[in-house]
């Protein structure tokens, strides 16, 4: 899909600065998206919305469908009357990283609480009855995943794991007459957990809408793989390679590389691709549905896993004993535009990428990823530096993934140092903003700058460490960082480089369906 020549700003919204210990989807975020409107930026990329598990990765959730209940507004839900204003006294402001302990000792019981008003004061005060039709109507929508979601996450609580692998054998196994029973004993449980999957439903809504009322679109991103705790897994064990006790036989990573000698062993159970292209890649359908229900603009992660993945024995405590096999790439693509029609897919194709990833990426017209911070290094990371990029494609001064690009500064060798000061001039120990301007000034259409690097932060303000399992995640933006003064300087920028466009909108005719899709 070609997009129009736009620029914008990377930041997970459990890194704003919002009222209750994490970044919400309340008046936070409505205020960096005026901001973004005020600097003539038309992307928020985001990183996945769902429910996080061990490790608070949003890249391992626990639902490839539901919401973060912790990105829940209290503000809102206070603003809504589902919750008091003096219950939320005492939680903190929004200044310093994410405690997510803290979060989930003191913003869940509240969240619960204000869902436990909604329903017993939502059919006696006609404030709340309009929420209430809208409740249920979502919950009908929704019910293909609402329900399984809502059982797995009080199950998890009620036996205090997210493994379900440990859980009794009859709910482990799934069988009718056990889920029949937890469902009857939880049930007011699990319609709270539906309240809270609406509420979170409704606040995005609202702030996508005003993101689209600023001409901005939201990018957020898919990952590939789920997590084994997952309700995806639990209700869907037929689709993954498991064994006769449901434990995963191989799973995902990739191949040791000049990063790490023993690759990387994530630990997501495969998919059984066979079955599901017998089902005509039906759960892919639904999954990626549900994407462009919430996002105006997907990021496909670790895009090359369509085209083959690194399978590891699941006994393996490395991914060196890891074989390539074949995935079904065009096969599934074709079958969710057959279904879906042109999806604006954006392809995560960093990292070892084969002749055959990029054929499959070209065939489907999608844009791919470009890293300045990987151009510096020697020659063949060229590819990576705008001489070499082509319009299909995202240029990023650096990701998620990445350090700050101040950071990544002071770490590096004087031999990258030259080598960026060859390209961009003298930066003077501040290469943020130099890198930033090179990237807006390339042909790629899509130009993106975390937030970390419009404020010019250093390794302080690093979002991930991959292969580190503690201690991502928590970053958040600093009170007050949205200044005029940025806000004009972005602005000008946009200006200069020609990226004060609508991605999406072609010749203003997108709803009539002429929006530049190559297929």
């Amino acid at each position: 899909m070609e997009f129009q020549r736009s620029s914008g700003v990377l930041l997970h919204v459990s890194s704003l600065p919002s009222y209750g210990g994490i970044g919400d989807l309340g008046p936070a975020a409505h205020e960096f998206v005026a901001f973004l409107g005020r600097a003539k930026q038309h992307i928020w990329q985001v990183l996945p919305l769902c429910p996080t598990g061990y490790g608070n990765s949003p890249y391992a959730g626990s639902s490839a469908f539901a919401g973060n209940p912790a990105l829940i507004s209290l503000e809102v839900l206070r603003d809504w009357g589902w919750i008091g204003a003096d219950r939320m006294d005492g939680l903190p402001g929004g200044a310093g990283a994410v405690n997510f302990e803290e979060v989930e000792a003191r913003k869940f019981p509240l969240l619960h609480e204000a869902a436990e008003n909604f329903l017993d004061r939502a059919l006696d005060e006609p404030a709340l009855a309009e929420q209430w039709a809208e409740f249920e109507l979502f919950s009908r929508d929704q019910a293909s995943w609402l329900d399984d979601y809502a059982l797995y996450a009080v199950l998890r609580r009620a036996f205090n794991t997210g493994a379900w692998t440990e859980w009794p054998e009859p709910l482990r196994r799934r069988d009718p007459h056990a889920l029949a029973a937890a469902a009857a004993e939880h049930g007011r449980e699990r319609t709270i957990e539906k309240v809270l999957q609406f509420a979170f439903s409704q606040q995005w809504n609202l702030l996508k809408s005003a993101a689209e009322g600023s001409g901005i679109r939201i990018l957020g991103d898919v990952a590939i793989f789920v997590n084994m705790d997952s309700a995806d897994v639990w209700v869907h064990p037929e689709i993954f390679e498991l064994d006769e006790d449901l434990k995963p036989i191989r799973v995902a990573g990739v191949p040791p590389d000049y990063f790490s000698a023993t690759g990387q062993r994530w630990g997501n159970p495969l998919y059984r691709w066979d079955v599901l292209a017998e089902r005509g890649f039906n759960w892919w359908i639904e999954r990626i549905r549900r994407a462009v229900e919430i996002y105006d603009i997907v990021r496909l992660d670790h895009f090359r896993g369509f085209e083959a993945y690194w399978a590891i024995p699941a006994e393996e405590e490395t991914a060196v004993k890891g074989e390539w096999i074949k995935a079904p790439g065009l096969e599934l693509f074709r079958a969710l535009e057959a279904a879906l029609g042109p999806l604006p897919l954006v392809a995560e194709d960093l990292g070892m990428i084969t002749p055959q990833v990029q054929a499959l990426r070209l065939e489907l017209g999608m844009p791919g990823m470009r890293v300045l911070q990987f151009g510096f290094s020697s020659k063949g990371a060229h590819i990576h530096l705008p001489q070499q990029f082509v319009p299909a494609t995202v240029a990023y001064t650096g990701t998620h993934d990445n350090d700050t690009t101040q950071g990544w500064w002071n770490t590096t060798k004087e031999k990258e140092h030259a080598a960026v000061e060859a390209l961009v001039g003298p930066v003077n120990n501040g290469p943020a903003w130099p890198l930033i301007r090179a990237a807006q000034g390339s042909v790629a259409e899509i130009a993106i700058a975390p937030v970390q690097d419009l404020l010019e932060l250093g390794s302080e303000a690093r979002m991930n460490t991959p292969s580190v399992a503690a201690g991502n995640w928590s970053w958040r933006a600093p009170e007050n960082c949205w200044t005029e003064e940025l806000a004009e300087r972005l602005a000008a920028l946009a200006e200069v480089t020609d990226r004060e466009n609508d991605p999406l909108e072609k010749q203003g005719t997108r709803e009539q369906g002429s929006d530049g899709a190559s297929h």
